[in-house]
């Protein structure tokens, strides 16, 4: 039997996303001349297919399953993700200098959304194979064995956060690789090192692009003086609403700050117009809900006896609370502001169909517990 309670706390989630989707996108669609329904629709159908995928893949069996599924999803995001940069601008579009959406016509995958699932599941598969086998290990031997993984971190690191130039990605995937090379018995040393080089390998990213050095400044200003923060556009507004929505919101509709305010306000700042039309009380319901389906995977992984999904349920529970947590710290102001979707909820088609993937295979994996 799957974990049904996983299941239904990530439809509650999706049909938040849904319904704020709605709520949210007003401004764009006046500004745009859109249909009215015309994020709605798009959102619910990425919800549809999500829901879909969650029930088709928690009826297939893992042990035959997860291998061909991981491998067609690294293999096949990673070929198009070394493929973008040299695609014309009329099938990639282009955003000041960043191509990470691909034209379909009528809609636009993220391949980095979806490469990042097959990354934990190779990342997961691959380690089992060569790191479980070997037993206690000296450092150079460790090395040996860890360092064509650091080579697929670093290629991802180039794809994503300097042809992409979507470092908090990267930023996820870096943590959560370091963590499962822990959980699959690193030393303390090589741990020392690879934080060494992650540390040094993102400060060079962030002094070599301007556009970063400019977030980090802007947030530097925005942690100073209440004054200064009028320099900073985006945070001063995100946390106005917030401050506006008080405990119990606006209402539903009647959010000021998402018209024209707040850019991207259903997408990478939805948690400040949740906040502002349903209060902070969502927000706390919201980081609830977001943390117990993190519970309920990690839950399913202490007690699951094959490696291998051990270690992707796990990676999949990372990537869920890094992806909130860096993306809610930056409407806040806490850490400087990236570009990384809230799980399940923020608008976007490629977002809700790979989070609803991962946990599907999640639910899959779940059938061989044996609840009591």
């Amino acid at each position: 039997m799957i974990d049904k309670p996983l299941f239904t706390a990530t439809v509650i989630l999706l049909t938040l996303g849904l319904v704020m989707s709605y709520s949210l996108s007003s401004y764009a669609v006046v500004k745009f001349n859109y249909n009215d329904f015309h994020f709605f629709i798009r959102q619910f159908v990425a919800v549809v297919i999500g829901i879909s995928l969650m029930v088709w893949l928690s009826r297939l069996d893992p042990d035959q399953w997860f291998k061909p599924i991981g491998f067609f999803l690294f293999t096949t995001f990673l070929f198009i993700l070394l493929m973008m940069p040299l695609l014309p601008e009329s099938l990639v579009h282009n955003v000041g200098g960043a191509k990470r959406w691909i034209n379909l016509g009528i809609t636009s995958i993220t391949p980095v959304e979806f490469y990042k699932v097959g990354f934990v599941m190779f990342i997961s598969w691959s380690l089992v194979r060569t790191r479980f086998a070997q037993g206690r290990m000296l450092l150079k031997a460790e090395i040996k064995i860890f360092i064509p993984y650091v080579i697929v971190l670093f290629i991802s690191t180039i794809l994503i956060a300097v042809f992409q130039k979507d470092l908090g990605q990267t930023v996820v995937l870096s943590i959560t690789l370091i963590i499962l090379f822990i959980l699959v018995g690193s030393s303390l040393k090589f741990f020392s090192i690879l934080v060494t080089i992650a540390f040094s390998g993102l400060i060079i990213l962030i002094i070599s692009a301007p556009h970063r050095m400019k977030r980090i400044q802007d947030w530097f200003i925005s942690i100073d003086t209440p004054a200064n923060r009028l320099e900073t556009y985006q945070i001063s507004n995100s946390l106005d609403a917030i401050h506006h929505g008080g405990f119990w919101g606006e209402g539903l509709g009647n959010g000021q700050y998402k018209l024209g305010f707040l850019s991207e306000v259903n997408t990478d700042f939805v948690l400040a117009g949740i906040a502002e039309e349903l209060g902070l009380f969502s927000l706390i319901a919201i980081t609830l809900l977001m943390f117990y389906i993190i519970y309920r995977i990690f839950k399913i992984s202490a007690k699951i006896d094959n490696p291998t999904y051990y270690l992707f349920c796990v990676g999949t529970a990372l990537l869920i609370t890094f992806s909130f947590l860096i993306n809610s710290f930056g409407i806040a102001g806490i850490t400087p502001i990236k570009g990384i979707a809230v799980p399940f909820i923020s608008y976007g088609g490629s977002q809700v169909i790979a989070s609803s993937l991962s946990i599907g295979i999640v639910l899959m994996i779940s059938k061989k517990i044996n609840y009591k």
